[in-house]
């Protein structure tokens, strides 16, 4: 189902700007992300898209306020870096500036060794099936924390900051192939745009009632 924005409605002068970043930013993911989030009437930010990480986090905040709609979805990534890596740096600033509202954050898993990794509030599997819980890169269910390379700094983030795991997009054994719809992508970010509401209320103006329970997130 393909949600329109209504461009009668526009954010208000000086207003944070509502977005969701992904940790991930390689060509596949950066695909299924554009394709999930036009889905759900959100606006996936091209500028963002890199691995690792090529631009800074002002460079993706102007980019998020030249867009007429909302909300945003930004890309940060670490490629595989288990350190401190360019995308857990612009994602610490992102979290910090008064400019934007991080609804959520879909928190990718990866196989990159020595990292703490992130307790999630949930996770959407590679049958795009939330359930309260980590996954792998290939979006089975595991226990413990969700282990990636661009989540660390995700430990400090706010309680209000909804953290939603997921394996790598666009692929999952491909489960979440582009021809498939990227379902798992999608519940994922439906899956933030829920628990914010739950959290916070309305997102924006834009986005009340537009998000259906998406096919298959429970069990």
């Amino acid at each position: 189902m393909t949600v329109t924005r209504d461009a009668s409605t526009e954010r208000a002068p000086g207003a944070p700007i509502d977005m969701i970043v992904v940790t991930d930013g390689d060509r596949t993911a950066w695909r299924a992300v554009q394709a999930a989030s036009r889905s759900l009437g959100l606006v996936p930010v091209a500028l963002s898209q890199g691995n690792p990480t090529r631009v800074d986090a002002q460079q993706i905040v102007e980019a998020a306020q030249a867009e007429a709609g909302g909300p945003v979805v930004v890309m940060v990534d670490d490629q595989g870096d288990g350190g401190a890596g360019p995308g857990e740096a612009v994602l610490g600033e992102l979290l910090r500036d008064d400019r934007v509202r991080i609804l959520g954050v879909v928190a990718v898993a990866s196989n990159t060794r020595g990292v703490d990794g992130v307790v999630p509030d949930a996770s959407v599997d590679q049958a795009a099936r939330e359930w309260e819980g980590a996954v792998d890169k290939e979006g089975l269910r595991t226990s413990g924390a969700l282990l990636g390379d661009t989540v660390d700094v995700l430990r400090g983030a706010a309680s209000d900051v909804v953290i939603v795991g997921l394996g790598d997009p666009g692929k999952m054994q491909g489960q979440d192939d582009l021809a498939n719809g990227v379902p798992a992508t999608r519940a994922a970010l439906a899956a933030v745009l829920d628990r914010a509401r739950g959290l916070r209320g309305p997102v924006d103006p834009r986005t009340a009632g537009r998000y259906p329970p998406t096919e298959g997130a429970q069990g």
